[in-house]
């Protein structure tokens, strides 16, 4: 078996600037990547609720930049380092709020990434404002970016219908803030001010990245994208420069249970990717016979006459399977959800699309023999 160059690095957390880090992993190696930078907050002052007590904002040394031309230059090293490391096919999400991602948007762009979406996390239970003197900051943005414009990247779309109750799944995002038992706390304060919510790294990653993929997470912190890689079947490189965020994030990794492989529970079927199907091949190859009625419909007495070559005539006219579906509905039409058989087996009307599945198995037999 030839040895995968990523190896020495693959379901490992890594301590160091990524900067440094970045130029040691081979070239075009990872799938993803997903980065939460530094987002430069430029606090003046510590922050205070009414009742006194002080707010856990992010005053750590860093998230500290002199200037936003210095923030800048640091935003454009890190997303250049990604680049290279980035496979063609890849893609790169990054997030942050109105302090940064505006900045680090122009930079993806002045380095020839492609933007795919922006995606808007919204925070069901964001922090309140306390001084009330400006709009509660209840969310962040994401910006998902292919490394080549145009090139084959992974969307898993019937992922995200599933996970969304079978509608398409927009841009909005409504995840609660990382809380309970899910915040990392050490002696009774919270390791990292801006530990991500597993329910965003576990949306991110199940709807772009395969199992088997690796995701790269540059900004690693407590280790939410290896958990969430870890519970999906992914692999996962954490690259950390806080000496105590990589502790609490291996001691993390170490108790976090992953799922026995199972390659069916983890891949959302795509259709889009089955071979397709003429039906002039199911009555060449006897699924239907010439001269067989098909149904329109579960109920519906109309009737149509299958031809020998594959197509059907109903009331005089003559067309595919989708042609003759579309006059009859007047309007779009997929004939092979309309169209029904008598099946003499279950003494029922069956789906066409059921002897196309019966095809495509013996197709795959036949392959495989």
């Amino acid at each position: 078996m030839q040895e995968n160059p990523l190896d020495p690095w693959i379901d490992s957390v890594i301590q160091g600037n990524c900067l440094e880090i970045l130029p040691t992993l081979p070239a075009e190696s990872v799938d993803l990547i997903f980065a939460d930078p530094p987002y430069n907050l430029q606090l003046q002052s510590e922050l205070w609720r009414p009742n006194t007590t002080r707010v856990d904002a992010v005053t750590e040394e860093w998230d500290k930049f002199e200037t936003l031309e210095a923030y800048d230059n640091f935003t454009r090293e890190w997303l250049n380092a990604c680049r290279r490391v980035l496979k063609p096919t890849g893609t790169l999400w990054v997030i942050g709020s109105y302090h940064n991602i505006y900045r680090v948007g122009r930079v993806l762009q002045d380095l020839q990434y492609w933007i795919l979406n922006d995606i808007v996390w919204v925070k069901s239970n964001p922090m309140p404002n306390f001084r009330g003197m400006r709009f509660t900051n209840a969310h962040e943005t994401l910006l998902w970016a292919q490394k080549e414009r145009g090139a084959r990247y992974t969307f898993n779309y019937h992922a995200m219908k599933a996970l969304n109750d079978d509608l398409q799944m927009r841009s909005d995002w409504f995840i609660p803030i990382c809380t309970g038992s899910e915040r990392l706390k050490e002696n009774g304060r919270k390791v990292h001010p801006t530990q991500k919510p597993e329910a965003l790294l576990y949306r991110i990653l199940l709807a772009s990245t395969n199992p088997g993929d690796v995701v790269l997470d540059p900004f690693f912190g407590t280790g939410t994208t290896g958990a969430m890689a870890k519970k999906l079947q992914r692999h996962y490189i954490g690259i950390e420069v806080e000496e105590a965020y990589v502790r609490n994030a291996r001691n993390r990794l170490s108790r976090f249970t992953q799922l026995e492989f199972n390659a069916p529970i983890f891949v959302t079927p795509n259709p889009r990717s089955l071979e397709r199907v003429p039906f002039g091949a199911l009555v060449e190859q006897g699924f239907i016979e010439p001269g067989q009625a098909l149904f329109f419909g579960l109920e519906d007495d109309l009737k149509a006459t299958v031809q020998a070559d594959g197509s059907l005539v109903c009331r005089g006219e003559r067309g595919s399977i989708h042609a003759l579906a579309r006059t009859l509905r007047k309007g779009p039409a997929n004939g092979w959800e309309l169209w029904y058989y008598w099946d003499a087996e279950t003494q029922s009307r069956q789906p066409i699309n059921k002897l196309r599945a019966k095809y495509r198995e013996s197709v795959k037999k036949h392959h495989s023999g």
